[in-house]
This record gives structure tokens, sequence and C-alpha cells, in this order.
């Protein structure tokens, strides 16, 4: 397996977007923002959709990978479609996160030439997709949020293509890091005080942002 494409997805921190390039992983932010990067994978405001706005912020930056509306409803799926080959019209992936079981086959596998990549939202406490993973082999998958541990538990069973997620940053706000657990796939957060035996003062938390991006990155490149 090809080692898929990361995506740092914090967006409103330069420093954090910064130390997530330098580890290899692409840019990504929900568009329209301010940005400091060449943007890669661009997402919109699903809690508060603007298509026109979006539209014109994609237009505008031309990211490689674009997602459109969650398709939640069946009766939804036309208008995911016409969000999509909007988009389809400044990128070269649209991805599709598909919340209506046994919907999958109804999607195309592209549009206009372009790739539809489907967005599998990784369980946990604050959410996630419902439907089963068995739904979604056999299609290329890009994974929306969770822990690195899960995500690569589920590139077993899909075709990941590319992940997303923000909680390395949100737990190095905490002081911690992010390193391979002694379980296949597992995780481990320590704390800089844990490993350096000293606590870390003003930039603790771009150091041990900056140590769970290599270790994310070499646990992937290991495991593909």
């Amino acid at each position: 397996m090809t080692t898929p494409t990361l995506v740092f997805c914090g967006g409103k921190n330069r420093t954090f977007a910064e130390i997530a390039i330098a580890a290899g992983f692409r840019y990504g932010a929900q568009l329209p923002c301010s940005t400091y990067a060449p943007v890669y994978f661009a997402d919109q405001n699903w809690k508060n959709p603007n298509r026109s706005a979006y539209m014109a912020a994609l237009s505008y930056h031309r990211p490689a990978m674009a997602s459109v509306i969650d398709w939640e409803y069946p009766d939804q799926l036309e208008e995911v479609m016409s969000w999509a080959k909007s988009a389809a019209l400044f990128v070269n992936i649209v991805m599709i996160i598909p919340k209506v079981s046994g919907g999958v086959p109804s999607l195309p596998r592209s549009i206009d030439g372009k790739e539809v990549r489907l967005g599998y939202s990784v369980p946990t406490k604050h959410g996630g997709t419902s439907l089963h993973i068995a739904e979604f082999v056999g299609h290329p998958v890009h994974l929306l949020g969770g822990s690195p541990g899960a995500q690569m538990r589920l590139a077993q069973y899909m075709d990941v293509k590319s992940a997303d997620g923000n909680m390395a940053m949100k737990m190095a706000n905490r002081g911690l890091y992010w390193v391979r657990g002694k379980r296949t796939y597992s995780n481990a957060w320590v704390s800089l005080k844990e490993t350096d035996g000293q606590r870390w003062n003003g930039d603790g938390n771009y150091e041990a942002f900056r140590r769970s991006c290599e270790n994310i990155m070499s646990a992937w490149q290991a495991w593909s």
C-alpha cells in the first residue's frame, strides 16, 4: 500500500501549519478563510454551508481536492451532485461524504473526468459516520478526523488515499504528543515532561506538535 496523503487541517495558526508541512503533511483549510500555505484540501462549513462563497474560494485557491455538502438524507442526492459538479470545475478530486445507508452505489466514480473520493468521518466521541465500513470497500477513501491509530486501523479495510485531522494539534496544546502504541495501530499520547524530564516553557505546544507530526508520518510510512 502507498502511504496516504496526510493533510493538516488546523487552518488558523501559521506556525502549526509550517511544522506540519515540514514533516511532509499537505495543507487543508475550511474555506473561505485566511490561509498560510497553498491549499491542497478544501472543506466547507458543513454546519452553515454557503455555496457561492465556497465555490468562489475554490476558484481562487484551486486545491487538489475539495469536499461538498454531506449526503445526509436520501432525497438530498440531487443537491449534493449539483455541488459536486460545480466543485469539479476547480479541483482534481471531488470528495462526497455519504451518510445514507445503501447509497454509495448511486454515486459516480468520476465527475467530468475528475475523481470522486468518498469521505469517511472517523467515529469519535464527538460523532462520525454511522455507515458500516463495508459500504466503502472498493472505492478510494479520504478519512476525516479521528486519531492516527484509528485511521491506520481503518486503512486495513479501506482503500485509504488520504486522511486529515487536527487531533495532534489539540493534544499538543495540552503538552502531549503521539507515539505508536505497543499494540498494533494503538495510540499513546505522552507528555514532554515525561520524556524530557522537565517542563517546556513558551513553545512547548509547538515542540509536542512537531514530534507528533514526525511520528505519525513515520508510522504511516513504516506500515505502508
